[in-house]
Order: structure tokens, then sequence, then C-alpha cells
């Protein structure tokens, strides 16, 4: 498609290359700050972006393989060790010999991680806030539902490491 295609949309605020993807440049700018907020809200609790999934997953899941963290996050194997050797050093997991392989690793929240749960849990209550601020309690409940819709959408080509 080209910006002449009548298809396309005149935004006047898109870049001429996202003319004919206004939903997808929106999406794109607003996981940008998303993000950008999110990671604020982290640094201000000790953690790093992405170390939140991780404890996340520690905390209802129990004690879990690397390699099966490494999967989960769909990250490099160099980031996960650098994540958990920050987390391990703050206190917050403990990595121990799998009894089942003792080739691999086990990861596990500690006692000391649950005070973080609650800082995490309260990040994430004010990045909601923020996120949502100005819509109604239907509006909220659309919008989920309506991005529910666009991720089912792209699960089939997003391959296995989407988390879909």
């Amino acid at each position: 498609m080209t910006s002449e295609d009548p298809a396309c949309t005149e935004y006047s605020r898109l870049p001429s290359a996202a003319s004919c993807g206004p939903f997808s440049h929106a999406v794109s700018r607003v996981a940008r700050l998303h993000r950008f907020t999110a990671g604020r809200l982290l640094r201000d609790i000790g953690l790093y972006p992405g170390q939140e999934f991780l404890m996340m997953h520690l905390w209802d899941a129990g004690a879990t393989r690397q390699s099966e963290l490494i999967r989960l996050l769909d990250l490099d194997p160099s980031t996960v060790t650098k994540m958990l050797q920050r987390l391990e050093q703050a206190g917050y997991v403990r990595r121990s010999p799998d009894p089942k392989d003792r080739r691999a690793s086990l990861v596990e929240a500690t006692e000391d991680s649950l005070v973080l749960h609650e800082r995490v849990k309260a990040a994430w209550n004010e990045l909601e806030q923020q996120t949502l601020a100005g819509l109604d309690a239907a509006e909220r409940a659309e919008l989920t539902r309506l991005l529910g819709k666009v991720e089912a959408n792209l699960c089939p080509t997003a391959g296995d490491g989407a988390g879909c």
C-alpha cells in the first residue's frame, strides 16, 4: 500500500511510512511510553524492567529451571543470567542444582522477596491507574477485550517465544 492508496488514510501526525498503519503506530507509541513508565516505577523499587516478570513467575509457579525461565521470558541466556545474578545479590532469588538433573539449575523466590512482591503489586497498580486514567470501568473492560482480540490476531504468526 502507498499513501496514494484509498485504503490509506492521511494522519497528519504519522510518519509517511506509517500512513497505512495508524493503529500500529499508535500501539507502538503507547507501548514505548508504557515501558518507560513501568521502568521508572520499577527503578523506584530497585528493579530493572523485565525482572518483575521473572519474579512474578517464581512467586506463582515456585522453583523453576533456569532454562525454563529463559524460554518463558524469551530472552538471551546471558540476559537472564545477569538478571538472576542481580536478584540473587539482592536476596530475592536462590539458585541450586536441580536434584533431578544436577547439570540444571533451579531458581526460587526467597522469603525476602515477599516484600518485593507487595512493591511490584503496588507499582503495577500505579501503572494501571496512570495508563487508564480518564477511562470508566466499561471503557477499561472494552479496551481490554479489544486488545485481547488484537493479541489473538497476532499470536498465530508470532511464534513459540511470544507467550501465546
